[in-house]
């Protein structure tokens, strides 16, 4: 016996059956389908054409199919931290540094800002890519919003040599706390009076 349902297809191309997750086809975003739910697949319809059908999950789990997605998004639940690795040696050491850095620390956490500086090799050129990441990793700003600051303004192929010297400080070190000194002796100043 199976249990028919009706089901809205959500943006993320997943209907819901019996607290379960399964994908249809991305062109039917926001459309009522029918489901049938059997004890081993769940088979969905569309004006009575069968769209999609998957094995049985437990509830909370999910059954997704690729090709259910819009192309776009394939590319992006594709990029593994793997893949990014892998895509970032192909541009250049410096790339690979950069990008192997930043996934060491929380992988699933960076893996947005690591595709957001790999898309930049579109943009700009692998070659241009892989001189700025190695500019950021000079200034210890492993930030994509740095990498690509340093595209538009057309700095990675300016000399780092002197911020590279032992005997001067590095810039972003020397000042990043400058502020917070400040507002410290701004509040000691308030709290207890220039008399103190």
């Amino acid at each position: 016996m199976g249990v028919w349902k009706r089901a809205r297809l959500h943006p993320d191309c997943h209907v819901v059956v019996e607290s379960a997750f399964y994908s249809a086809p991305h062109r039917l975003i926001g459309e009522r389908l029918w489901t049938r739910a059997t004890a081993g697949e769940v088979v969905i319809y569309h004006d009575d054409e069968r769209i999609a059908t998957h094995r049985r999950v437990a509830p909370g789990g999910r059954s997704t199919d690729p090709a259910h997605y819009p192309p776009h998004k394939v590319a992006i639940l594709l990029a593994t931290p793997a893949c990014c690795r892998g895509k970032a040696a192909t541009i250049g050491p410096a790339a690979a540094e950069l990008v192997g850095r930043l996934l060491d620390d929380r992988p699933l956490d960076r893996l947005r800002s690591v595709q957001a500086v790999l898309r930049l090799a579109e943009k700009h050129g692998e070659r241009r890519l892989d001189r700025a990441c190695r500019r950021a990793l000079c200034f210890e700003d492993l930030r994509y919003s740095t990498v690509k600051r340093i595209l538009v303004n057309g700095l990675e192929s300016e000399p780092v040599s002197e911020f590279l010297s032992p005997a001067v400080p590095r810039p972003p070190s020397a000042y990043a706390f400058a502020r917070c000194h400040r507002v410290r002796d701004l509040l000691s100043t308030w709290r207890y009076g220039p008399w103190t």
